[in-house]
């Protein structure tokens, strides 16, 4: 990945920490890396544990941000969780959800509950 990419990658998912600090969300932690995976951000929702993936694009050419979060990439997010969970002691008696922020130019859709 190029700097650059990187750069942008981080601005917007500030840009999301700060949009669920905003609504009431907790952040817990941000780019947790796994065997195979990352989370972009950890959060607690109340008592809901929520990992959230973040996506921008600048305009919908190659499709909608939240388009790229395919199966795969689903499958890889839900892994990393469990291995955030089993890493942080937390409890599989705390409800867990996996949320998409989808950025588009300025615009910010949070998809809850979105796999």
């Amino acid at each position: 990945m190029t700097e650059n990419k990187r750069q942008t990658g981080s601005f917007y998912e500030d840009k999301a920490a700060e949009y669920l600090e905003s609504i009431g969300y907790d952040i817990l932690c941000r780019n947790f890396y796994g065997k195979g995976g990352e989370i972009d951000i950890v959060a607690k929702d109340n008592e809901t544990l929520v990992f959230v993936e973040v996506k921008y694009r600048s305009s919908v050419r190659y499709g909608f941000p939240e388009e790229a979060v395919d199966h795969r990439k689903q499958y890889r997010i839900r892994k990393t969780a469990m291995l955030y969970i089993a890493r942080n002691g937390k409890s599989f008696d705390c409800p867990i959800r996996f949320d998409v922020i989808s950025i588009l130019e300025t615009k910010i859709t949070h998809i809850k509950d979105a796999f």
